[in-house]
C-alpha cells in the first residue's frame, strides 16, 4: 500500500525531456516579466502622444515587447475604465475613423508615480544582479 507521500507526488510530464521543461519554464517567466510591464510601457507611450491601438502595438512591438491585439484592447479598456485613459474618435483618410488614446491627469500623476517605482526598482534589481547600466 503506498503512503499519502508517495500518492501525493506529481508525476513527471512523459515526453519532455528536462532540458524543454527549463526552456519552457523560462519562457514562461519572460512572458510574466513582460506582462508586469506592459502597463506602465502604454501609459509612457501616451504620456505627451495621443496614439490609436495600433500605433501602440506597432511601438511595443519596435521595442521587442511580444504583445498581440488580444492582450492590449482589454488592457486600454481597463486603464479606461480606472480613469487613467480618455479617448476620442477621428476620421482617418485611409480607413474607418480611429480611436486615439490620451492619459488623463489621473493618468499623468500614475505614471509619474510609476516612473519613480520603475526607477527605484531597476536601481534595486542592479544591485543585486550587479549589473552596472540599466
Amino acid at each position: 500500500m503506498q503512503t499519502t507521500d508517495t500518492m501525493e507526488q506529481t508525476p513527471p510530464q512523459r515526453g519532455l525531456h528536462k532540458k524543454q521543461k527549463d526552456i519552457m519554464n523560462v519562457e514562461n517567466t519572460k512572458a510574466q516579466m513582460r506582462k508586469g510591464v506592459l502597463e506602465y510601457c502604454i501609459l509612457s507611450i501616451l504620456n505627451g502622444h495621443d496614439k490609436y491601438a495600433s500605433e501602440i502595438l506597432e511601438t511595443l512591438k519596435d521595442a521587442k515587447m511580444l504583445v498581440v491585439e488580444g492582450t492590449i484592447y482589454p488592457l486600454l479598456t481597463r486603464l479606461k475604465n480606472a480613469g487613467l485613459l480618455n479617448y476620442r474618435w477621428e476620421e482617418s483618410t485611409s480607413g474607418p475613423p480611429r480611436k486615439y488614446y490620451t492619459l488623463t491627469e489621473t493618468g499623468k500623476l500614475f505614471l509619474k508615480e510609476l516612473d519613480t517605482t520603475w526607477d527605484e526598482l531597476r536601481k534595486a534589481t542592479n544591485l543585486v544582479t550587479n549589473t552596472k547600466n540599466s
